[in-house]
């Protein structure tokens, strides 16, 4: 779970998923300067410190190479912004009975327009370099040790969404894209990118392309 500056969030989303019988909890503290990783720890979540924020790409990146060091036979990346329904984990794991790579294809419940917008044109590139699914930008995936050693995150930003499924199609894993619900608070609206970010995400995205990611 990559967490940056989440302490309003973390704390119930860490109970929500042991509710859920999911014990086994890393969160890669990107930097915060709030409470975040002390509140992760307090649940009982394993956290990883970065010393400076480094980008979503580089926290998916230390956790899930903490995962694949401690012997996990899958991962699933979830948001510390609770937007994501902790139920949805059994389904994703359970998909990974015929899959590599599972991408939780999100249906909103108050999503805001330019959220809408923004995935519509980020999943529209990401389909151009060959990740051809409905929802690329999802931070909901399950993987599975196949795809945990042979997927290598290189980019540290928000690109890194669209860089797994490329990888993923290019390294001839299976893609299986899931349902699921995706819940939009006052607080997770807040959250997550924003124009500037989705520019820069687009730089990335071409840089991917001309293979200099």
């Amino acid at each position: 779970m990559p967490a940056y500056k989440e302490e309003r969030s973390i704390g119930g989303v860490i109970d929500a998923l042991h509710e859920e019988g999911w014990k086994n909890i890393i969160v890669v503290d990107d930097g915060s300067r709030d409470r975040t990783g002390e509140i992760a720890r307090e649940k009982g979540a394993v956290v990883v410190t970065h010393p400076r924020n480094m980008g979503l790409g580089a926290a998916l990146r230390t956790g899930l190479k903490m995962a694949l060091e401690e012997g996990a036979n899958c991962a699933v990346t979830f948001d510390a912004d609770g937007q994501h329904d902790p139920k949805a984990v059994r389904t994703m794991v359970d998909s990974l009975k015929d899959a590599d790579l599972a991408v939780g294809q999100r249906y909103f419940v108050n999503a805001p327009f330019h959220k809408r917008f923004g995935n519509f044109w980020l999943n529209f590139i990401t389909r151009m370099l060959g990740g051809i699914l409905t929802d690329s930008q999802s931070g909901m995936r399950a993987f599975n040790r196949r795809a945990l050693e042979t997927i290598q995150i290189k980019s540290n930003r928000y690109e890194v969404s669209s860089e797994i499924i490329v990888q993923a199609r290019r390294k001839g894993l299976r893609i299986k894209e899931v349902l699921v619900r995706c819940f939009f608070t006052h607080y997770s609206k807040a959250r997550g990118t924003t124009i500037a970010s989705g520019i820069r995400i687009f730089i990335g995205l071409v840089k991917l392309r001309l293979g200099e990611l």
